[in-house]
């Protein structure tokens, strides 16, 4: 699918993103409001560290030397300080992390419920992206910029006050720096976020890219296609690349005006302690202590507005991530329909990833209950497709299909997927003990009904050789599966699930020939009792099928048993030709 063809995953507008995090801190309220209380106490002791010193200098000033009290003072204060800050930090955190634990709840539960014709046609990239570098951004965020963020707001706030404590004139002259940090900030935010989001989308087409010559490197090889996808990786990469350079740039010029926001306000602060002092207004002391609470604004505001950077980052991962979980759950029909039996009846159905570029055109197929069928053609003919419709994973642009006499609109994507199953030849082996993965399919099932479907596909004997049985760990980090043995696990699912349809789409095509004789047995018992659609990859699986549907260019062509369409001397008892001479070959 080319990108001006993808439709990507949804974006939250900044008005629901601000509403999605109000959601997400309702829950936890009385933790914020006692994280915020616990910082203010913090900082509050903080600020009493410039008048101590302060008042050291006038001691100085006067020749005393009585510094016993305020050094004893400033050691208190440190660890006060220490302590607070530590426990303000540490609620913090945990609100930080308790509010990013229900987004990846709710963003996964969404991810795992969206109709697959969705994700395709956004592409993987988009949707891993969002999972990966999205979620990663916010992480950072809330573990290392939230706590910052908070204890910043707060020091520059009750800082002024400090000032204004001191004397009112000190805080108007620190205040001259602020209309200097306003315009950074405005500037800033009004490119940062359109470029932000660009970085994102970009990386989701660069990842799209990635997993699109990855994935088909066989095909690319087979047809030499290599230097234009390395080409097409390229610019993908260098428009991330570009966008990431042109963000730095914005990002240095942010910083080189809060420097010189810094030499305003500390040159006026300066300027008034040497007035005030002058006229006998303020101590040297007091100036002193104007002078280090301005200085110790520095890091503060440049955090809390450095922190801008990472906000505007932070703020368009989070709007990829609350566009994904505001999505509408699938829309299930309000009675239900219950199937009456394990038919299949395609009707007229017609479809087109693209409007007006129709891959099935009129087909029409009636399976019987139990009945095995095999789907045939060349590649492109549209047997996937097909395979697809009928398992309700995407929506035919015309005609209609049945199962077991009730429209899959009538159905509801939940009684779909209950009634019919499909296997393709991409199959994830989840990371953790056997027993666990096989599960997935049916999470009451004990370990003897485990036992008994591993048996029926063959694959007992191999699991039971494994170091720990069932409780093996496989999967990544875990002992490594044969491609065999993972497409095994596949059907086994498959019998624990027990659908009364099956569709296997070229469920053997990544096996050897040694392995693909034990797919196809495999496979057979797998769907013993069951309606059965097999997308053969080898002809073998055709010619042991109840019948055989020949496509072409999207429409069927012949129809029957192998018997008949090889006496037939149609395209399948051509291909059969072909597919004998080559074995024979071979």
């Amino acid at each position: 699918m080319t990108d001006s063809a993808r439709e990507l995953l949804p974006t939250a507008n900044g008005k629901r993103t601000r509403a999605a995090l109000g959601e997400l801190v309702r829950p936890h309220r009385m933790l914020a409001a006692g994280a915020f209380a616990v910082l203010v106490v913090a900082t509050a002791i903080g600020l009493l560290t410039a008048p101590l010193l302060g008042r050291i200098v006038d001691i100085v000033a006067t020749g005393s030397t009585a510094f016993t009290l305020p050094v004893v003072l400033l050691a208190v204060v440190a660890i006060l300080r220490g302590a607070a800050t530590a426990w303000g930090l540490a609620l913090v955190s945990e609100l930080g992390e308790s509010m990013l634990a229900t987004l990846r709840e709710r963003f996964v539960e969404r991810a795992l419920r969206l109709p697959l014709e969705r994700v395709e046609r956004a592409g993987a990239g988009d949707l891993t992206a969002r999972v990966t570098s999205d979620v990663a951004m916010i992480a950072k965020s809330v573990r290392e910029a939230l706590p910052e963020l908070g204890r910043s707001v707060l020091t520059v706030v009750l800082t002024l006050v400090g000032l204004a404590v001191l004397d009112w004139r000190f805080m108007l002259a620190a205040l001259l720096a602020m209309p200097i940090q306003l315009h950074t900030v405005r500037w800033y935010v009004r490119r940062a976020i359109p470029l932000y989001a660009a970085q994102r989308e970009a990386v989701g087409v660069q990842q799209q890219q990635l997993l699109d010559t990855i994935g088909g490197a066989r095909t690319v090889r087979a047809f030499r296609l290599a230097d234009e996808h390395v080409g097409r990786v390229r610019r993908r990469s260098q428009d991330a690349v570009d966008l990431w350079l042109k963000g730095t740039r914005l990002v240095t010029r942010f910083f080189a005006r809060l420097n010189l926001a810094e030499f305003v306000g500390l040159s006026a602060v300066l300027v008034a302690g040497f007035w005030l002092v002058g006229n006998g207004t303020a101590t040297i002391g007091t100036a002193t202590a104007a002078a280090l609470y301005f200085h110790s604004l520095f890091n503060p505001i440049n955090a809390m507005l450095a922190l801008v950077d990472d906000a505007q980052s932070a703020g368009a991962s989070l709007a990829r991530l609350i566009g994904v979980a505001d999505l509408p759950a699938e829309q299930e029909p309000a009675r239900p329909a219950t199937p009456t039996d394990a038919s299949v009846k395609v009707a007229d159905v017609r479809h087109a990833y693209v409007p007006g570029h129709e891959v099935l055109r009129g087909v029409d197929l009636d399976i019987s209950a139990a009945q095995r069928t095999a789907l045939v053609g060349a590649s492109g003919a549209g047997k996937t497709t097909l395979a697809k419709l009928i398992a309700g994973i995407h929506s035919p642009t015309g005609g209609s299909i049945a199962l077991g006499g009730v429209d899959l609109d009538e159905l509801g994507p939940s009684e779909t997927r209950r009634t019919v199953a499909l296997i393709s030849q991409e199959v994830h082996v989840f990371a953790g003990p056997l027993a666990d993965d096989l599960r997935l399919a049916r999470p009451d099932a004990s370990d003897e009904q485990l036992r008994a479907a591993l048996a029926e596909v063959g694959a007992l004997d191999w699991v039971e050789a494994l170091p720990d049985d069932l409780s093996t760990v496989v999967g990544d980090g875990g002992h490594q599966l044969t491609v065999t043995q993972a497409q095994q696990l596949a059907l086994v699912r498959l019998v624990l699930a027990d659908p009364p349809i099956a569709i296997l789409d070229e469920a053997t095509a990544e096996a050897g020939s040694a392995g693909a004789r034990v797919l196809e047995t495999a496979a057979a018992r797998a769907i013993d009792g069951r309606t059965g659609l097999v997308v053969a990859h080898r002809l073998t699986q055709a010619a042991a099928a109840d019948r055989i549907v020949v496509l072409d260019a999207g429409r069927v062509v012949e129809t029957g048993t192998h018997d008949e369409l090889v006496a037939a001397g149609g395209q399948y008892a051509a291909l059969w030709q072909a597919w004998s001479d080559t074995r024979q070959r071979s």
